[in-house]
């Protein structure tokens, strides 16, 4: 990329300190620790805690483990927030509040809005009575809280809406959902979970998908974190992905990873998260992305589920900094990339990215 990073308006700062894009993070797993025990308080839903520090221990990773234990830890906490509405509303709220002090200009939530619902879902999750809050209402409160938040803290968030890849009877009314608010806030699909649950078994997904790339929705993936590159290959080829949750298994197709290069697919990479959860080699000095650095992929970073990782932004730049060998050039070119690679409609991305390129003292380049 042109340009060089400048520091005349803000002395002294890194690159990795200025403005930042982040595009891959769960709402439902970044919420306060505060949050859920305020919202658990108010509705009389008893804690296996009952102080900030005890609750944090019992919902966070700390050392490499493995996806399963990470997806455990959310049933600790999310029947405090799931059913209602001014805990989601909250949340998303909250949310656009923490991306504004970690330096982030514009972000991309994603969340299934069937997991926060307790009526029209079956089955109903997190063991919750049935009620009346359904995933449209759902999705409703989550662009309130998200446009609220904004105007206060003049962060610009959008969302992604999760299917889940072990509920394929949600994913077609996810992708309804994604059609009705597109020009309220959501901007793309997501597919996660159990990557070893495959379209061929679980065709509803690739329907979805389908009427997905039919209807101009964007679509992303979860793919290769733990599964392996044919997941990524499926992602691609069959669900018309145009980026990938994850990716780093990518790396073990070659033919994949040198076509994937060439297309300048855009990986959303979580380097902290990928330590926690058994994705990656735990040293990082041996992480894949270290490749797709050398490679000069199109990547970003992002904290996929800070809460229970007990991370920010800042932990995750700092992680490849120190053993990656990045650079204020690399932060630079990633955020720029990540800036091209959103889902914002191109009016929108030209704006973002010609911020970027001022604060990063760049010369414009607004082709994506």
């Amino acid at each position: 990329m042109a340009g060089v990073c400048v520091n005349d308006k803000t002395p002294g700062q890194d690159c990795e300190r200025k403005d930042k894009v982040e595009l891959h993070v769960h709402l439902d797993g970044a919420i306060r620790i505060e949050t859920i025990m305020d919202v658990a308080k108010r509705r009389g839903i008893p804690l296996s805690a009952d102080t900030v520090e005890e609750l944090t221990r019992q919902i966070t990773v700390t050392e490499p483990s493995s996806l399963t234990e990470f997806l455990g830890k959310f049933s600790k906490f999310m029947h405090v927030i799931a059913g209602d509405r001014e805990a989601i509303k909250r949340i998303a709220y909250e949310f656009v509040e923490t991306k504004s002090k970690e330096g982030v200009i514009y972000v991309e939530a994603r969340y299934s809005p069937h997991f926060m619902a307790n009526c029209d879902v079956d089955p109903i999750p997190w063991d919750q009575e049935k009620g009346d809050l359904t995933p449209d209402e759902v999705v409703n409160l989550v662009n309130q809280g998200l446009k609220e938040g904004e105007e206060a803290f003049k962060t610009k968030a959008r969302s992604i809406l999760c299917c889940m890849r072990h509920m394929p009877n949600w994913s077609m009314d996810v992708v309804e959902l994604c059609k009705k608010y597109r020009n309220d806030g959501v901007v793309a699909i997501d597919l996660a979970g159990d990557e070893s649950l495959n379209c061929e078994m679980y065709p509803g997904h690739l329907n979805a998908y389908t009427e997905a790339v039919k209807s101009g929705i964007h679509r992303t993936v979860h793919a290769g974190e733990v599964g392996a590159a044919s997941v990524v290959k499926e992602a691609v080829e069959i669900l018309k992905a145009e980026r990938i949750g994850h990716g780093y298994h990518t790396i073990d197709d070659k033919e994949l990873y040198q076509q994937l290069l060439k297309d300048r697919m855009h990986f959303e990479m979580c380097p902290v998260s990928s330590r926690l959860t058994g994705a990656c080699d735990p040293d990082f000095t041996k992480h894949p992305l270290i490749r797709f650095k050398e490679d000069k992929a199109n990547f970003s970073l992002n904290t996929d589920d800070p809460t229970v990782f007990n991370s920010t932004l800042e932990s995750d730049y700092q992680a490849v900094k120190k053993y990656m060998g990045f650079t204020e050039e690399d932060f630079r070119d990633l955020n720029i990339n990540a800036a091209k690679s959103c889902f914002l409609p191109d009016n929108e991305k030209e704006e973002l990215l010609n911020h970027l390129y001022k604060v990063y003292g760049m010369v414009n380049d607004t082709s994506f």
